[in-house]
């Protein structure tokens, strides 16, 4: 943020020459923090009402740490995403607070506990056990954002009466991740059953003709339920976004 600008801003909120509604739409679009290597948006929160997430993949250790570091300190909460357990233990050594999620490679940082931003339940499904990582990145990025979140995990169509076993669970749900490799034909089963959006996750889980996901995605993309709708491979974190979103009360 420019010191100066944001010091003019305030001077003219002071005086009544700007008025506060205005005000905050010009914070919305003030300048980011330049690290050389990487812009940071600190106005993020205003706009879409979270921390911009920190996408560690393809990253060295140090230009995270330097992210993470500038966010840390003007953010309550933080999500890094797609952090690899060697790099997590060298952050640890600098943010023992944060907590680190081996499964599905998040790390998160929150300073005090995190207030409910919810309306309702996310619900959050996967339809074999290979498919948990993905599902868990979805149902902590939901958590982190505010929203309480139940998961059932390995409830795939070989076994339909594993998931059926939870329709009570169903009725409390305002959104649904449903998360699946292979063939992808869960969401649809799930979107015949409720009246509530059904986010489809496709997962890179499967034999080869599953082509890293594409057969899973392409079968979601063409579901015959409705209300069903369709994030990439893999994107747990997406889909994690766009549930919290639709569960907001506000």
């Amino acid at each position: 943020m420019d010191h100066k600008l944001l010091e003019q801003l305030l001077q003219e909120v002071q005086s009544g020459t700007v008025g506060v509604e205005e005000a905050l739409d010009r914070l919305r679009t003030l300048p980011f923090e330049d690290l050389g290597f990487a812009l940071v948006d600190h106005h993020r929160t205003l706009r879409q009402g979270f921390p911009e997430v920190l996408f560690a993949q393809g990253k060295e250790v140090g230009q995270i740490k330097a992210i993470l570091t500038s966010l840390w300190s003007r953010s309550e909460n933080v999500l890094v995403t797609r952090l690899a357990a060697d790099q997590a233990a060298v952050l640890r050594a600098d943010f023992p607070e944060a907590r680190y999620y081996p499964d599905s490679r998040l790390l998160t940082l929150s300073r005090r506990p995190i207030p409910d931003r919810g309306r309702g339940l996310i619900c959050v499904i996967s339809a074999g056990t290979a498919d948990i990582p993905v599902a868990e990145e979805a149902a902590v990025t939901a958590r982190i954002m505010g929203h309480q979140v139940e998961t059932l995990y390995d409830c795939g169509v070989a076994g339909l009466h594993r998931l059926l076993a939870h329709q009570a669970l169903f009725a409390q749900a305002t959104v649904f991740v449903v998360v699946a490799g292979m063939e992808g034909a869960l969401p649809s089963v799930v979107g015949g059953l409720v009246d509530r959006p059904v986010i489809a996750v496709p997962t890179s889980v499967g034999y080869g003709a599953s082509f890293g996901g594409l057969a899973a995605l392409l079968a979601m993309l063409n579901s015959c339920a409705t209300g069903v709708a369709v994030v990439n491979i893999d994107n747990g974190f997406g889909a994690g976004c766009l549930a919290a979103l639709i569960n907001r009360k506000d």
